[in-house]
């Protein structure tokens, strides 16, 4: 036997030593140790290997990874919140299926949350890297692939329930998530601290632009053995080595960016195969005042006059070296070519680059400005997140400094995608890291003949210019015959988002017959329907005691203008002619809710139970994108069913939204002067020294899933004129609480507490989810009550048990 054979033989004997002393499974009430390095499952084809794995010193996450690449690659992992220690730590398995990762001390770092009646017969590593539990006659009781980390295998689904989540090399799940958001659209979200923005696909463009679907009855996305992904919404993609036989994983990287990898199998390494953004533009990379250059890697700078937090870590961002101060401090404005700040934007205007430069000079909490030649906008930057350096950006950034800070050249950062490799400019006398570029390379060509070439091209780009230009002017000079009002005629109907644009006192007058149809009554003005040029029905509310000057005013309009979900009310546009203030709203066929909840019993309208449980789901899902998911953080301050309207198929719409004062996230906002609301759905906070935040409008939205229930106003619930109403209430709340602790037929109650036009006919499931929420939502407390979000989660686990 020759040295090769023998070789191969040694291979292929420790192999097979290996795959037995692996195990396939693991029964009930057995474990995995982590002292034990070869105490793992093993897919039955060897492709995925399931075990502790060591993240750092003595730390350990229990994990599913490939078997045989070059680098270890994770693709799924349990306890990445809470490593445990490198002795004593185990996975048991339970009988009666709960899986449980231990620390040394007992301590339970994480479990699959399976109870089951029936007994677990065991747990098992599939070919695909799905790590199941099952039960008696072979029923799945857990899967891995319903709970993913930052991985998509081949053959998993992404659904509404899921969502990937970045990490970085230990496993620390980061900020950036890739998940269906309220449209049903597959999109990455940044999800900082105090907020949650969309940065791909753009926001700026629409959704028909994307090709997408929205609104589509089913979520799920899927990337099949071929390498092509299809969602649901439309969303398509596919390896560029498209094909069978190739193992590949689409991964959330830690820098944000969604990538689509391929395995080559000589080499066992991953390539790149699709990518969702080419360069680094993924948003808030390099953290407050970092910016993102590429030189050709991603890299991390901090803008000028700023320095790096941590060295070891710079997506941590950078702090300033000074201190902006309102009181007469001289300022000066520093450009960053070709580099913008996304996001934080204060507001948007067509203006000219010296009146934006006095805009944000003339604002304290202004940090720099975005301006965009040729189109004339103006982004005043609150926060400078989200920084990006790319030579395909038309726009430059103005950052906001004192005059007496001193900015070298070479600390402005700009990305040279095909230069060489950035790095930090050791031999700086300062300890603060600042950049340091090579020039780039001059051109060796030269000559008359270039001079003509690109004399010829100038010329071309001059007359273009120009042409454009008298074309915009005679625009701006027809619409400014139009416009009167507040605002300056040079602005035009400015397009704040798509579909959103400013009316004419005129316009509204004509297309509501000089405002004869009114429709609606409320706080904040009388509504009227009107019908547009463009043969669109619209509501049009004439605003009352709007006290803003028109800064103000704007700029609230500006963040009503960008709300956009299927379970609010789409706003238009707007008129600020004079003293005139109206908004223009979708008009909603239906009306509003309390026409059709408090109607008498012989109506025709009476709404049935799966039409009351709809309504309580589509409000608390247009509450949650307010409170969680808007650019800029929105309570409503007044929800009842009078601002609840109901479309064709009995959908619900909030309208009135953003017509209160804009809330800090912290609560306690010193512009909430006086109580916003309606007597019966406010909350405690409004008439106590507590904060107000979005608790206030949870508790209106408990008030009216009680309506919801019982069919009658809360207003005429007190027995006499004596009684106040939010007495009324908190002793409901007391007996309905009580009522939930009883069991079995004296569970009876809810019945009675139901709305008897129904005549039973309800779903007991949802009505007793309903009544906790009730219950949780108007607790005095406001720490106590819960989220918008979480009641969401609540009300479609018991929608999908029921379905």
């Amino acid at each position: 036997m020759d040295a090769r054979s023998t070789s191969l033989l040694l291979l292929t004997s420790i192999h097979l030593l290996l795959r037995i002393s692996a195990r396939e499974f693991l029964l009930p009430g057995s474990s995995l140790s982590v002292e034990d390095s070869s105490d793992m499952l093993h897919s039955p084809d060897g492709t995925f290997t399931c075990g502790f794995n060591n993240v750092s010193h003595n730390a350990f996450v229990f994990s599913i990874w490939f078997s045989n690449t070059a680098e270890k690659t994770v693709v799924w992992s349990a306890n990445h919140l809470h490593p445990v220690y490198s002795l004593g730590s185990q996975v048991m398995l339970h009988k009666d299926g709960r899986m449980v990762v231990e620390d040394y001390d007992g301590q339970l770092v994480w479990e699959n949350g399976v109870n089951s009646s029936s007994n677990a017969k065991q747990a098992q590593l599939l070919d695909t890297g799905n790590l199941i539990v099952m039960g008696q006659g072979d029923i799945i009781l857990w899967q891995s692939f319903d709970s993913p980390t930052d991985t998509l295998l081949p053959n998993q689904n992404i659904t509404a329930a899921t969502k990937l989540v970045s990490a970085d090399r230990l496993l620390v799940p980061g900020h950036y998530s890739f998940h269906f958001d309220d449209e049903h659209l597959l999109t990455l979200f940044d999800d900082q601290k105090d907020l949650s923005f969309i940065y791909w696909p753009k926001p700026d463009i629409n959704t028909w632009a994307k090709q997408r679907y929205p609104f589509s009855t089913t979520t799920f996305g899927f990337l099949d053995s071929w390498g092509y992904f299809l969602g649901s919404d439309n969303l398509t993609f596919k390896a560029a080595d498209w094909g069978l036989g190739v193992m590949r994983r689409l991964t959330l990287d830690y820098d944000g960016n969604l990538r689509l990898y391929s395995l080559s199998r000589e080499k066992r390494k991953w390539s790149v195969t699709w990518i969702a953004f080419p360069t680094c533009f993924v948003h808030g990379l390099c953290g407050m005042n970092g910016i993102c250059v590429y030189t050709p890697m991603p890299a991390c700078a901090c803008a000028p006059g700023h320095e790096i937090i941590d060295q070891s870590d710079r997506r941590k961002g950078c702090r300033p070296k000074f201190n902006l101060s309102c009181d007469g401090q001289e300022m000066k404005f520093v450009k960053l070519p070709t580099t913008d700040f996304i996001g934080y934007d204060q507001s948007k205007r067509i203006v000219s680059f010296h009146d934006c430069k006095k805009m944000c000079l003339n604002d304290c909490n202004c940090k720099g400005f975005s301006y965009w030649q040729g189109g004339g906008a103006c982004y005043p930057k609150s926060s400078l997140v989200g920084g990006v350096s790319r030579p395909d950006l038309s726009g430059s950034i103005y950052l906001k400094l004192p005059k007496t800070l001193q900015v070298p050249t070479s600390s402005i950062p700009h990305s040279q995608p095909f230069g060489l490799a950035y790095v930090p400019n050791c031999s700086a006398m300062n300890k603060y890291f600042t950049a340091n570029f090579p020039d780039e390379p001059k051109s060796s060509k030269s000559g008359p003949q270039y001079w003509y070439f690109y004399g010829f091209l100038s010329a071309i780009f001059c007359a273009e210019v120009i042409f454009v230009a008298l074309g915009y002017w005679f625009m701006l000079k027809m619409e400014g015959k139009q416009l009167t009002g507040v605002w300056p005629a040079e602005v035009g109907y400015e397009m704040i988002t798509n579909h959103f644009r400013r009316y004419t006192y005129k316009e509204l007058q004509r297309a509501t017959r000089k405002f004869k149809h009114q429709i609606g009554r409320g706080a904040s003005g009388l509504v009227y329907k009107g019908v547009l040029k463009d043969k669109r029905a619209v509501a049009v509310k004439r605003l009352e005691d709007i006290n803003q000057g028109e800064e103000e005013f704007q700029h609230e309009l500006s963040v009503i203008g960008r709300i956009y979900h299927m379970n609010l009310v789409r706003v238009w546009g707007f008129c600020s002619d004079g003293p005139h203030r109206i908004l223009v709203l979708e008009y909603v066929e239906n009306g509003s809710l309390d026409k059709t909840l408090f109607s008498s019993k012989g109506s025709q309208t009476l709404l049935q139970w799966n039409e009351r449980f709809k309504i309580a789901l589509g409000v608390a899902k247009g509450l949650a994108y307010l409170h969680h998911e808007c650019l800029e953080w929105v309570i409503h301050c007044d929800l009842k069913p009078e601002n609840i309207l109901l479309d064709e198929n009995m959908e619900p719409k909030i309208t009135d939204f953003g017509l209160a004062k804009l809330m800090n996230r912290g609560g306690s906002n010193k512009n909430v002067s006086r109580i916003h609301g309606t007597r019966g759905y406010i909350a405690p906070e409004w008439v106590t020294s507590h904060p107000i935040t979005a608790k206030v409008d949870v508790y209106s939205f408990g008030v009216v899933l009680l309506e919801l229930l019982k069919g009658a106003r809360v207003t005429d619930w007190p027995s006499n004129a004596d009684e106040e109403v939010e007495m009324v209430l908190q002793r409901v709340i007391r007996m309905l609480a009580e009522n939930l602790m009883l069991e079995g037929s004296k569970q009876l109650w809810i019945t009675d507490f139901i709305d008897s036009r129904l005549n039973s006919q309800f779903n007991n499931l949802q009505a007793i989810m309903m009544v906790k929420l009730a219950v949780s939502c108007v607790e005095e407390d406001s720490r106590k009550r819960p989220t918008m979000e979480s009641v969401v989660e609540m009300l479609l686990s018991v929608d999908e048990a029921v379905a």
